[in-house]
């Protein structure tokens, strides 16, 4: 056995079903195990390297910050922080932001945030939150509460109250679980684990015109489909509609474990002295990394690059939903895409990662399609034909 697995195996907790390779390095688009084989990969990190592996003008960004300073605290300011939240509100029409760890904490801050906007108006904690079945938004009991996919929660209840589920990109089922309780209604643009489904504009927009109209909270979780990934820089930006809250993490720190909930100034008001804290958060090496996020997005024109290569990649995939008649559909948008099947894609996957391609389910039986942003179109050909040896 790899003498990596064995001594994790050892080791680690064992809440991980990991596949049999032990990653040593990467490479742009390619990554390497210890045994020296070479990967596609078309899962980054699952959406999180936008620029790939070893970027020079990255690492250096990082190793420069690490010569500086890597943590102070929040008793103090730091440069890298203000630098990183600048750029996050101008790119995201937000005006204030926190950062994270991770994607579960920002779920948890925005639940904060907006349980705390409407004690300020009733004084009272009866309030509830509407999610979407078959969403995800993390691992915490917060974050599971608001999660709608019981196989994620029934071992962990009691999780927090007040949370009801309506049906995602169905108006009138938000509308009927609308009460005089209702808080924040949490939805992702584009459901990632749940399948790959993008949300309709009529109901993304019909959301905001429900939530003006009863001062609710409208909560977007761009965790998984934000940072450029498809095609804008945020999801909902193509939507025409702009929420209260927004979490982000993944690619905002290309690696770096860093995460956001940002909010506009209306709703970042109900915070008060104390309100909401963590050790990590705004911490200098992580923030750095995501002020030179910021910065590489705009020089290497991302956003427009992830449009014209998404088209490409959308026309390979559908093409092999015409050449098999197992594969039924694609969903997604930009390099966030899904290919439904019609039967299970466990050993796809693993004879795609004999043939030297990484790539990922969104649940038994759909492909997913998260690769690095920076993937050109000779990489999506290598892609397809190993792919198409594995269907």
């Amino acid at each position: 056995m790899n003498k990596c697995i064995e001594v994790s195996d050892q080791n680690f907790m064992q809440v991980y079903n990991r596949y049999q390779i032990a990653i040593e390095k990467g490479d742009g688009v390619y990554l390497y195990d210890n045994e020296g084989k070479k990967y596609l990969d078309f899962a980054a990190g699952i959406a999180v390297f936008a620029f790939g592996y070893n970027n020079k003008e990255y690492n250096d960004a990082l190793k420069e910050q690490i010569d500086k300073v890597i943590h102070t605290s929040n008793l103090y300011y730091n440069v890298p922080a203000a630098d990183a939240a600048e750029k996050f509100n101008k790119a995201s029409g937000m005006d204030r932001v926190f950062f994270t760890n991770s994607g579960t904490e920002a779920i948890e801050g925005a639940i904060k945030l907006a349980r705390k906007y409407v004690y300020n108006k009733t004084k009272t904690n009866d309030s509830e939150i509407i999610s979407m079945n078959h969403s995800f938004h993390g691992r915490s009991t917060g974050a599971l509460a608001v999660t709608g996919q019981p196989k994620y929660q029934e071992a962990f209840r009691p999780l927090i109250n007040g949370v009801v589920f309506a049906d995602f990109n169905d108006l009138d089922s938000v509308k009927a679980k609308i009460t005089d309780k209702t808080c924040a209604i949490i939805v992702e643009p584009i459901q990632g684990e749940g399948g790959l489904y993008p949300a309709k504009k009529e109901f993304l927009q019909g959301l905001r015109t429900l939530c003006d109209k009863n001062d609710i909270v409208l909560i977007f979780d761009e965790i998984q489909c934000g940072m450029g990934r498809t095609g804008f820089m945020f999801a909902y930006q193509e939507y025409d509609v702009k929420p209260d809250i927004m979490t982000s993490a993944k690619a905002l720190g290309c690696g770096v474990p860093v995460g956001a909930f940002a909010a506009t100034q209306r709703i970042a008001n109900a915070f008060e002295l104390g309100d909401h804290g963590t050790t990590y958060g705004f911490n200098p090496l992580a923030t750095a990394a995501v002020s030179k996020v910021f910065d590489m997005f705009e020089s290497y024109h991302l956003v427009d690059h992830v449009k014209e290569v998404s088209t490409y990649l959308e026309e390979k995939l559908d093409e092999l939903i015409k050449e098999y008649d197992f594969v039924i559909e694609r969903r997604g948008k930009g390099l966030m895409q899904g290919l439904e099947l019609s039967k299970p894609v466990k050993d796809i996957i693993l004879k795609a990662m004999d043939n030297g391609l990484l790539i990922i389910s969104a649940g038994a039986n759909i492909l997913r399609f998260v690769p690095p942003l920076v993937i050109t179109k000779d990489d999506v050909d290598s892609m397809i034909t190993i792919l198409k040896k594995c269907l």
